[in-house]
């Protein structure tokens, strides 16, 4: 077990720490953002355990999938071969990863645009959201990401020391960012169309990836990056206005209430003025 850490005596060794370090927590934004709004399903006292199971989980299953190392790097072997493609234990669990997500985010999403569908959406509370069924989605892409992570790891180093820190660093980034994560979901509904869509394009490209057309990570996280600041800007843009709207309602009313004329009293006929 010592010998795991060996490398923290070659200064080296810390670019590349820091490296996979970074690396693992940009992965994670993809299995953040779907534990966050999928537990928002839940009722609100609910909601904390279901984002710690799940990243537990994620923990779990990664560090889990460390430990078989020699049988992960097999997963990129291709098993058989369909239209000119071989494919490999790794593209069949990106390809199913990524149909799951991509019917989850069109069924969300069609919960959330159409009027006439009354089944609760990923915003409403529902009672017939179960724990259970919550932490069973989140375990499901937790175990595509896991292996997605955890091979993208081992073709950075080979050090299992630095895949392990790595892991539980980029874990317990998630773990503290998926609290002020989901209450921004809620406290925002619009982001949660945005975060739909983003599962959609992650989706799309683990099928792609799966198929065996690479889409840099680059580009994907570029597109979120500029898609989230156009979103934050129309919040700060709406919310400039509703102030907007405050300060001119009520400058309208302590207008109106000065401008008011005094009403006097109408005099009753026959009884004699009063005297002030």
């Amino acid at each position: 077990m010592a010998d795991m850490f060996d490398f923290l005596a070659d200064p080296t060794a810390y670019v590349a720490l820091f490296t996979l370090v970074v690396m693992e927590i940009v992965l994670g934004i993809d299995n953040l953002i779907f534990i966050s709004i999928l537990s928002n399903k839940l009722p609100e006292n609910r909601r904390a355990t279901a984002r710690r199971a799940g990243i537990g989980l994620a923990l779990i299953l990664r560090l889990a999938l460390l430990s078989t190392v020699a049988i992960i790097v097999q997963l990129t072997e291709p098993i058989f071969e369909l239209f000119g493609h071989g494919f490999s234990w790794r593209d069949l669990i990106l390809i199913a990863g990524g149909l799951f997500l991509v019917w989850k985010a069109t069924k969300e999403i069609h919960h959330s645009v159409d009027p006439e569908d009354h089944k609760d959406t990923i915003v409403s509370q529902a009672a017939t959201v179960t724990m259970g069924a919550v932490i069973f989605q989140i375990l499901l892409l937790d175990l595509v990401f896991s292996v997605d992570s955890i091979i993208t790891a081992v073709g950075m180093t080979d050090e299992i020391g630095i895949m392990v820190i790595a892991v539980v660093a980029a874990v317990m980034v998630m773990l503290l960012a998926s609290g002020p994560l989901s209450r921004f979901i809620e406290q925002n509904p619009t982001i949660v169309m945005l975060a739909l869509g983003f599962l959609l394009m992650i989706g799309t490209t683990l099928i792609a990836d799966g198929l065996g057309f690479h889409v840099p990570k680059g580009y994907i996280y570029a597109a979120m990056a500029f898609s989230a600041l156009v979103e934050f800007l129309n919040i700060l843009a709406k919310r400039k206005r509703r102030l907007d709207r405050e300060k001119a309602a009520g400058a309208k009313a302590e207008s109106t209430t000065h401008d008011e004329p005094i009403k006097v009293p109408a005099q009753v006929h026959g009884a004699p003025p009063t005297v002030t």
